[in-house]
Formats: structure tokens, sequence, C-alpha cells
């Protein structure tokens, strides 16, 4: 096909016509099943071809090309039947484990909270038939198609909340940039979301590999979790449109849940990468897997602390926080004294308005550091606005190539970042002046006269004064009103 983009919207189109689909969650949700059984049946069929062995976990009658590839086939009522009784039934119940079958762990991860929502079996079929033109086996067409997955998942944001789903890719690809993971090295994003930063992982490692021993230490190194149906299912298409041969490694869970004490060294990972969901809130009893002195349900909250205890000795993150984690009190303080004595924080970049947009217009940090050594002193970087923009939107989004100057500045670790010089862009705080302020991170560019504070006494003060000034304009106001009545009478 020529037009992949053209034919993902005739399938949408079609879909709307059905009564049971209701929005653009279930929409794409309906289509990423779909999508995922034919890319599954598309990958072993070249199994099939390098394997003499390869056996299907998918019984024979259920595989994509027994049921789905022939465009005259089962329709109406009979497709209906057989899709919500045969398919999803066996689907959701494969045996097995990661371990012992992981293709069928796949499937059955993929499909166990998923959903037909289509109620009319013709619609259904036109939708099936033109996914079917769509040849996954052409290399020039897969690479045509992952360019379209992103559209697909900047989609969901007019689904309601799932702007949580997706990081720009810009931000991605510069964290990964930064972090430089290396081949032999386990990848974990906790929240994976729809996959973004282990695709960027992926692409990176990649250009590593240059053995099939080094391709199998790639597909082995890539790990994640991921709580809700739509982007796990997103995320495990997306990884193997990717070359991910078995996505085995990405649950559909919540990391949250299991307790920190559980955590052994086997599960240690070297890089963690990740936006962690922020704004809400863990289910009661999440927050008991973790230490007594850093429990809360806020989930950011819980996240950087899984993050600090889950990555090795010299392990490496590099994560997405919203400002209040920064200068938050309370546990917020206790769990970043914890981490600046257990981890260098080395550096946190400062991202303007709108990145996020229009998920979310809360400002935002990309906090990066390595487990080992206490920080000394953090290095902060405030991200411009490119010339002649004001605010980043959907149709001008952040760019790579705006990250350019960073990554000039940046420097290596190695050498503890010695050519690293402030800018007014870039300064350093002393860990001495971040424990005087009660490990308040949101420390003011002091080169900017006009930077905005968010530090909670300036706040308030500045709020009394301007209501000090508000009172004064009302009593003033009074008085004129009062003189002009008088003169009238």
């Amino acid at each position: 096909m020529s037009n992949l983009s053209a034919t993902i919207k005739s399938i949408q189109d079609v879909m709307r016509q059905d009564a049971g689909i209701n929005g653009d969650a279930q929409r794409i949700e309906q289509m990423v099943w779909l999508l995922f059984l034919k890319v599954f049946d598309a990958l072993e069929e070249e199994l099939e071809l390098t394997r003499d062995s390869y056996t299907s976990p998918i019984p024979e009658p259920l595989r994509w090309r027994n049921w789905a590839a022939d465009a005259e086939g089962i329709t109406g009522d009979g497709l209906l039947k057989f899709v919500n009784d045969d398919l999803f039934g066996t689907l959701k119940n494969l045996g097995g484990d990661a371990q012992r079958n992981p293709r069928g762990y796949v499937v059955r991860s993929v499909f166990e909270d998923a959903n037909n929502f289509m109620k009319s079996g013709h619609l259904l079929r036109q939708v099936i038939n033109k996914l079917a033109a769509i040849d996954f086996n052409r290399q020039a067409e897969r690479h045509q198609f992952n360019d379209l997955y992103e559209k697909i998942l900047r989609d969901l944001q007019s689904a309601g909340n799932a702007g949580e789903f997706y990081t720009p890719r810009a931000v991605t690809q510069f964290m990964v940039d930064m972090v430089n993971p290396q081949l032999g090295e386990k990848v974990l994003d906790p929240a994976t979301g729809t996959g973004g930063f282990l695709v960027c992982a992926i692409e990176h490692l990649r250009k590593q590999a240059h053995t099939p021993e080094h391709d199998v230490m790639l597909q082995n190194s890539i790990t994640g979790v991921e709580k809700k149906q739509l982007p796990h299912m997103l995320c495990v298409t997306n990884l193997m449109l990717h070359g991910i041969e078995v996505p085995s490694l990405i649950q559909h869970g919540n990391t949250l849940a299991r307790p920190l004490r559980e955590v052994t060294q086997a599960d240690r990972v070297d890089v963690v990468l990740t936006n962690p969901p922020f704004g809400g809130v863990e289910e009661p009893g999440i927050e008991q897997g973790f230490p007594s002195d850093v429990r809360t349900k806020e989930t950011a909250d819980l996240f950087l602390v899984l993050i600090k205890h889950i990555l090795k000795a010299n392990g490496r993150a590099a994560l997405v926080l919203p400002d209040g984690t920064l200068f938050g009190e309370g546990v917020k303080t206790r769990i970043k004294e914890q981490l600046l004595a257990e981890c260098n924080l080395h550096t946190i970049v400062r991202l303007p308005n709108g990145v996020f947009a229009p998920y979310t217009g809360i400002k935002t940090n990309l906090l990066f550091f390595t487990k080992g050594t206490p920080t000394k002193e953090v290095w902060y970087y405030e991200h411009p606005y490119p010339t002649g923009v004001k605010n980043y939107n959907k149709t001008k989004p952040i760019r790579i190539e705006e990250f350019d100057v960073e990554k000039a500045w940046w420097g290596s670790e190695a050498d503890g970042f010695a050519s690293r010089v402030e800018n007014e862009r870039a300064w350093k705080v002393s860990i001495e002046q971040i424990k005087a302020a009660n490990y308040n991170l949101d420390q003011k560019n002091p080169h900017a006269a006009d930077a905005v504070s968010h530090d909670p006494e300036q706040l308030l003060a500045d709020y009394a004064r301007l209501q000090g000034e508000a009172q004064a304009l009302r009593d003033e106001l009074k008085g004129i009103l009062a003189k002009s009545l008088a003169s009238a009478g």
C-alpha cells in the first residue's frame, strides 16, 4: 500500500458507523488489538522461514491468516460470535509464563483486559479487510508504519486522560541520548505508557549491535511495566514493530504494587528512563509496600522512591517530574533528602510551559541522577523557547534540535562535568544551599532577574502583599465614591 495514513483514517471512519464504539479511546483499542494480531502473524511468517521448529502459541484456527486474511471469509453474526467466544475466550486464557511460553504470555497479557467493542460483524469485516491489505513483511512498509504509529499515539490526546500515555519524542530522545544506555545493560521503564522511552532506547542500542549475539543481548535488555490495558497493548505492538521479537519483558501490572522489600538483586537495573504519572494518587494499601518514613499515596513520589531503590550501584536514571515534587515539603522533603544522600543528582533540566500541551499545563523538569555517591552540587539548565516561539502546542511541539545547546554544554560525568560553565541558562547549586533550603530543589536562576519563584514562603509573602495592595485600592475607591456621593447630595 502506498498510503497507510489514508487506510487508518478509513478504518476509523468505518468504526464510527458501529453502534458499539463510543469515542477515540475505544476506536484506538479496537484497532490496536487487530493490529497486534496482524503484526504478530507477520512476524510468525518470518520465524517459520528461519526456524524449522517454530510453533505458534495461538491455536491454528485462531491465527490471523486462517480467519481474517480471506476478504470473502466469515462475516456478520458468525464473525462476531467467533471473535467474542472463540478468539477472545481462548487468547485471554493461553497457558504458560514469560519463561516457558513467552509468546503465549505476550498474547495473553495483551488480551486479558481487551475488548471487542464492535456490534456489527459486517463493519468488523470491512475493518479487517482494510488491515489485511497492509504487508508488514515489507520492510519499507513496516518503517512507514512506525511513523504512522506515532500519529496514532498522538491521537490519544482526544481520548480524555490519555495524555499520561505519551511523552513528546524530542524529550524521550534527549533523555536517552544523555543517559546513553550501553549494550548489555538492563533498561527499565516502570511506567511504560505506549513505549516511547523503550523505542528510543532500542534505536540507541541497535547502533551498537553488530552480531547475532549482540541482537540477543538487545532483545533481553528492554524491560517495562504498564498498569493500563490500552497503553500496554500499544507498547507491546510498538516494540514488535521496532524489532523486539517477543516483548515478554513488558509486564501488564502496577509497578508500585510490589513491596520494595521483595526487590532482589536480580531485579535491579542499570538504566531507568520514565515519565511516571503525576498529579494522581494510588489505591489504598499500595503505600504499605514502602518504608514508613516515605509512605505517601502520591504516584510520582512513590515512583521516585522505587526508581532510587531498583537501580544497581552506578545505575543511571532520567525521569520527568513536575515542579510540585521539586518544592514540595513533608514526605517529599524526606524523599529528596534520601535521593541526594544515595545518588548524585547532577542535572535538572527545567522545561518551559507547553511541552506536554495539550495533556497538561504543569511545568515539568528532567532529572538525571546516578546511584552510589551522594550529591555535592546540582546543575540546572533552563530550556528556552526557540526564537519567535511563545508556547508549544499540538501543531508546533518541542523539537530534538532544540536540545543541541544542552548537548554541547553537557560534558562527561566521568570527570565530574568539569567542562560545564555557568551562563544565562545554566547555574549550579551546592548541596549545602539545598539543605539550607530544606531540600527545596526549585532553585531560582540567578541570571534571570524576572525568574518565577515557587518557594512557598515567597509565594505566601507575595500573596499577602497583593492582598494588601488590593485592599488599599478598594479603600481608595470607596473614598472616591463617598466624596462623589457627598458632592452630588
